[in-house]
Parts: structure tokens; C-alpha cells; sequence
């Protein structure tokens, strides 16, 4: 694989975390797709184990709290590609607040991902979500 390809490939996977983030601080459900493949799996300590963009979607949608809203910050990405899989893992930062507020809780968490080359480009298709930390107030 030439560094070119390599490069451009670790790019369109950290763009994935960027990608999802944007998703879940914005509630654009309907965009999943363009971040997990159709038959995902998501284990986190809030949803438990999830199967699927529909199942993932659901959940998310039945989570939502009135007012509140989050802002996800991803840093510390690092991403190994093995020809149409890659492993990638990020931190993130989550802010849980309503607006013109300080945020009342914040998550320290970590991201262990596989991602998987499809004919639409790279997508998740499993998530490991680990919360290392939180804070209240």
C-alpha cells in the first residue's frame, strides 16, 4: 500500500470520530450511516451492547434528555490500517450541559474502534466505549 493511500486512509478514519461527534452533539440520527456500517456493534457502559444502526439509533433517540444537550471533544486518535480493516482509538471529553449553562456532569472516555472499508468509504463497525472517568458540577 502506497504512503499516499495510508495517509489518506488514517485521514477518512479520524475523520469517522469527528464525524460521530458531530453527529451525537447535533442529534442528527438520520446520519448514522455515515459512520457505522449496517451491522455495527456498540458496547458502552450507558447503552450496554448495541446491534446495528437501527437498534444504535433507537437508543440514542430514547436517551435524549429535554434541554440538555453534550459537546463531545476527541483527541489522542491512533489509527493502524491492515488493508480493509484498521484499529483506531481516541479519548474523548463529553460536556453534558444546557445552554447559556455550565456543564453540570463531564465523561472522560475511551474509544476502541474497528473500522471497515465499504463501497461509501471507511465506517465503524464495532465500538468499544470505556468511561475512565466523570465529574459533576
Amino acid at each position: 500500500m502506497s504512503t499516499d493511500t495510508l495517509t489518506a486512509d488514517r485521514v477518512e478514519i479520524a475523520g469517522l470520530f469527528t464525524r460521530l461527534a458531530h453527529l451525537l452533539d447535533e442529534a442528527r440520527w438520520e446520519d448514522a450511516g455515515t459512520v457505522y456500517t449496517d451491522d455495527v456493534v456498540v458496547r458502552s457502559p450507558r447503552g450496554g451492547e448495541l446491534h446495528g444502526i437501527d437498534e444504535i439509533v433507537g437508543y440514542l433517540r430514547g436517551s435524549e434528555v429535554e434541554g440538555e444537550r453534550t459537546q463531545h471533544l476527541t483527541t489522542d486518535l491512533l489509527v493502524d490500517v491492515d488493508g480493509d480493516r484498521a484499529a483506531a482509538s481516541a479519548n474523548s471529553l463529553v460536556y453534558f450541559y444546557r445552554d447559556g449553562r455550565a456543564p453540570h456532569l463531564t465523561s472522560g472516555l475511551r474509544l476502541a474502534c474497528t473500522a471497515a472499508r465499504t463501497p461509501a468509504g471507511w465506517r465503524f463497525r464495532e465500538s468499544r466505549i470505556t468511561l475512565a472517568w466523570t465529574r459533576e458540577g
